[in-house]
């Protein structure tokens, strides 16, 4: 099972960096594990940690923001580079619940969605506002409903709709990873099979 989602008010942890590949959002290095325990304090560790494992001043977030926030605001092509799972693995894990872009890699994407992290592609246009609203006002809060589908930027009439599959999207609403769901549905499947002997 993963966290249910229906409606995320938060703060936002602001990347203003395109193209954030895999290597990037967790380092090569660590991919040795085959659960997800320990892999959000991993997460972007190259770019967050220095070689003495102390936080880097120089990067963009303030520890207390990226403790904080569930919304991670990042520039375009999100997600590129590997097809590796420990990427959703790892930003589920620093606490995010929501990644915001204006595009994402395919295969990011689809991993994030299978690991109860949401994906939600905004307009070049409506990513700009919300990174010009955080850094005049940090404390600034998205509001993400996914029943429907629609981002806002709070103080603001700034809304979009995004899109995600009507499958994943009951998936997050009710908490299911792929197996939940069939397990969810397990009459209906032996009910199927019956009918067919």
């Amino acid at each position: 099972m993963i966290e249910k989602f229906s409606t995320l008010y938060s703060t936002a942890a602001a990347l203003e960096i395109e193209n954030i590949d895999t290597d990037q959002i967790i380092p090569a290095r660590f991919l040795k594990a085959t659960t997800r325990e320990g892999f959000g304090e991993k997460a972007f560790y190259d770019w967050r940690y220095d070689d003495k494992g102390k936080i880097r001043e120089d990067f963009p977030v303030e520890e207390d923001r990226w403790s904080s926030s569930k919304i991670l605001v990042a520039g375009k092509n999100f997600g590129c580079g590997s097809s590796r799972e420990h990427a959703a693995w790892a930003i589920y894990g620093a606490g995010f619940r929501v990644v915001v872009s204006s595009f994402f890699a395919d295969i990011f994407r689809n991993n994030a969605l299978n690991n109860g992290l949401l994906p939600v592609r905004v307009s070049d246009d409506f990513l700009n506002a919300i990174f010009e609203r955080v850094k005049s006002n940090p404390d600034t809060r998205l509001i993400v409903n996914l029943e429907e589908q629609t981002i806002k930027i709070e103080g603001t009439d700034m809304c979009e709709e995004f899109e995600v599959s009507a499958y994943k999207k009951e998936c997050l609403i009710n908490g299911y990873d792929d197996i939940d769901y069939l397990v969810s549905i397990r009459d209906e499947i032996e009910k199927y099979e019956n009918d067919r002997k």
